[in-house]
């Protein structure tokens, strides 16, 4: 009896110690970087994109030969979508990639960043309205006045909605609620439809229990990973965005302590991001069609000139809004009319 109480008692002390050496080792890890980052995103564990988040992370740590250490966060993991923002102003997380069209009361300069209905979906043209024309100056102040440095911004496809019941005209919008955050939203309510805002991980739930009637995605691969087209299998031929243009924001504190060579290494690697991003995203995206096409998906018919021109005028006004909301929103679309008008 006494051998078998000091046999317990060894395996206890024996797991104890396993068990701080462990966390003794952990802590050890995080020491040995100079500065901890926590990155928050959108996106759920397993997604494309996630892991293109995560690509970013290692990226910044290899550049930063390990002195820059980033924990990925994903959706749902300590902070919700429609708090990445305020997350990143107050330092709760240090870095963050948000859907700005979330984030339209805090600031409204990111729903016009993001891409207003009726704009380019020109890779070319948008590289060049952010850093040619002089976009990248205005946001760039516009962030920082919240505490924030925005750093180099990447694209992602053209923004499709996807509903349960088919959309055979516009006129077939009005009274469905749709999940469509800030500008996207009243686009769609100029059509008659009832905008909802809802994270990217409640879409599939809100559809299946009726919620909601439809989504947008902020792309097609958003479908696909969200295996919307489980609950929706119909898709509108006319897509609300050609393109979204899509930040990465560090807080402006923890971004103030790194010397001048962190800083670049961390800006370099959220440019070779922004280059990966659209690679995968146009690769990506032909593959989401036809994997959701084999489970089912049935697009709308061709839309007719009247439902063209009704899509078109439901855009008109948002450009002239927008601009009221707020002196950097004016300045991006005082700068986008001028570049149109060339």
């Amino acid at each position: 009896m006494l051998n078998f109480i000091r046999n317990i008692k060894k395996n206890i002390v024996t797991t104890s110690v396993i068990a701080l050496l462990g966390v003794m080792a952990i802590v050890d890890t995080a020491s040995a970087a100079d500065y901890n980052w926590r990155f928050a995103n959108l996106y759920g564990r397993g997604t494309a994109f996630g892991e293109l988040y995560e690509g970013l992370a290692k990226d910044i740590e290899k550049r930063t030969e390990g002195k820059i250490k980033v924990q990925v966060l994903y959706s749902g993991e300590g902070v919700g979508t429609s708090g990445l923002l305020a997350a990143a102003k107050s330092g709760l997380i240090t870095m963050a990639a948000p859907f700005q069209s979330m984030h339209a009361g805090e600031l409204p300069a990111g729903v016009v960043e993001i891409g207003l209905p009726g704009g380019t979906d020109n890779p070319d043209e948008l590289y060049k309205l952010f850093h040619n024309d002089g976009w990248d100056k205005v946001l760039t102040q516009a962030y920082g006045s919240q505490g924030l440095v925005w750093l180099e911004p990447y694209i992602q496809p053209a923004v499709y909605i996807i509903t349960k019941k088919p959309i055979n005209s516009v006129e077939d919008f009005k009274g469905l609620k749709i999940r469509a955050p800030g500008a996207y939203g009243k686009f769609l309510r100029n059509l008659g439809a009832s905008p909802v805002s809802l994270a990217w991980s409640e879409i599939y739930t809100s559809l299946a229990t009726g919620v909601i009637d439809g989504s947008i995605g902020s792309n097609m691969i958003d479908h696909r990973d969200g295996n919307h087209v489980e609950v929706a299998k119909y898709m509108y031929k006319l897509p609300l965005a050609g393109a979204q243009v899509l930040p990465i924001l560090v807080n402006k504190a923890a971004w103030n302590k790194l010397p001048d060579n962190l800083k670049k290494a961390v800006q370099e690697a959220t440019v070779e991001h922004a280059k990966t991003q659209l690679a995968m995203s146009k690769k990506w995206e032909s593959e989401a069609i036809a994997q959701m096409e084999a489970k089912g998906l049935q697009w709308s018919p061709a839309p007719s000139d009247a439902d063209k021109a009704a899509w078109k005028k439901a855009g008109a006004g948002l450009w002239d809004e927008y601009a009221a909301a707020d002196k950097y929103s004016k300045e991006l679309i005082d700068i986008l009319k001028k570049t149109q008008a060339q």
